[in-house]
């Protein structure tokens, strides 16, 4: 764990952003979340995960959350169900896509629907900034 650990801070990462993409089981719609966001337009340091520990292949802990800078999450109930799971001032910005769990890994649709629905995240980010 210690090596876990000293590698969230491990300075060869460079400076891209952390984004840690999180689904139920962390084997479909958040790796292709990762797979985008790693992708231009972004270009972002990516790792997913589940928060059903019980299924997922790489379950959401405490080293994942340290981690990232931000947690994207596929729907409300993951973002729900990660909030319970830590203290609101234990997770970093979490960003909730509406993406309901009917596409394969890749999928070309789940793509384009990932690349919209964060992209407009970013665009509505921006007003609210300019307009604070």
């Amino acid at each position: 764990m210690n090596n876990r650990i000293w590698n969230t801070k491990n300075p060869y990462q460079g400076e891209y952003k952390r984004v840690l993409c999180v689904c139920s089981a962390g084997l479909l719609r958040s790796p292709t979340a990762a797979v985008v966001l790693a992708g231009e337009p972004f270009n972002y340091n990516t790792r997913a995960a589940g928060v059903d520990s019980d299924h997922a292949l790489i379950p959401v802990d405490d080293v994942l959350v340290d981690w990232a800078e931000e947690i994207v999450c596929v729907n409300a109930g993951t973002a729900d169900r990660l909030r319970r799971l830590y203290k609101k001032e234990e997770l970093p910005k979490v960003v909730t896509l509406d993406i309901p769990d009917d596409y394969r890994y890749r999928d070309p649709q789940l793509i384009q629907i990932i690349k919209d629905q964060y992209t407009k995240h970013l665009e509505e980010e921006k007003v609210s900034v300019k307009s604070s």
